[in-house]
């Protein structure tokens, strides 16, 4: 909790300069509010919309946790699938790379058009994004096993999926807990695709509405929206990541 309150105390401070840079720029340079407003506007204009922005934030978050849920389960299952069976592992590993290779701003129009204009459309790009990080840094965290510890488990008679689970899952824990980070950082980034795409609500909808109208301000609280909740669920991943290295890192515990 120490540490926990500790970089929350370092992230206010650098947020509060980096938003006196931002105002001070923005009074020496005299640029035009409709381009890049000064943070006292953008704060009057999140709290007159509050209850706006509230009303389609609760969509795209919706989208981000379903998301960032159904992702890293679909990854941690896949890790576990790959490293039981080399026939998996064989067929699946071209197809976990080839879920990065095309770009999601490629993949977010196809997506809409197959599913339609509603959540279930976010959801899978922000999915398709949760997915490798988790897949891939879990299955790295699984397949580096010391080798003493799986010879031991095998003369004993231990089966695979016992290894898997009893053996391999608790050394693989702060692997996993790497790409839960990486990949909380992304969901976000889907959902507002998705939403960019085709929406009727959502803070990218918000945010394009914003854009065709030359409301920068209104883009900007949509921005912060965003932001603080991405910083929030980045540090409720992160310590779940430490409770659960603390709780199952150690294979003897």
């Amino acid at each position: 909790m120490r540490r926990i309150a500790l970089a929350v105390g370092r992230g206010l401070l650098i947020a509060a300069c980096g938003l006196l840079a931002w105002q001070a720029l923005v009074w020496l340079t005299g640029v035009p509010r409709f381009i890049l407003p000064g943070p006292l506007l953008v704060g009057e204009r999140l709290w007159d919309a509050r209850t706006l922005i509230a009303e389609h934030a609760w969509i795209t978050y919706s989208e981000i946790l379903i998301g960032f849920v159904l992702g890293a389960l679909l990854g941690v299952g896949t890790a576990f699938q790959m490293i039981l069976s080399p026939f998996y592992r064989t067929v699946m590993r071209p197809i976990v790379v080839f879920s990065q290779a095309i770009p999601i701003f490629a993949l977010a129009p196809i997506i809409t058009l197959w599913l339609g204009y509603g959540v279930a459309s976010k959801i899978l790009v922000v999915v398709l994004l949760i997915y490798f990080p988790v897949a891939s840094a879990f299955f790295d965290g699984l397949s580096k096993t010391p080798q003493g510890p799986l010879d031991l488990a095998r003369v004993m008679g231990a089966t695979p999926t016992r290894i898997a689970w009893r053996l391999r899952a608790p050394y693989a824990i702060p692997a996993l807990s790497s790409g839960l980070r990486l990949a909380v950082a992304a969901a976000p980034f889907g959902a507002v695709i998705g939403e960019w795409v085709g929406a009727s609500k959502g803070l990218g909808h918000m945010m394009l509405l914003a854009n065709g109208r030359g409301q920068a301000d209104l883009m900007f609280a949509c921005l912060i929206a965003l932001a603080a909740f991405t910083v929030l669920l980045y540090f409720a991943v992160d310590a779940l990541g430490d409770a659960l290295i603390a709780r199952f890192a150690d294979p003897r515990g």
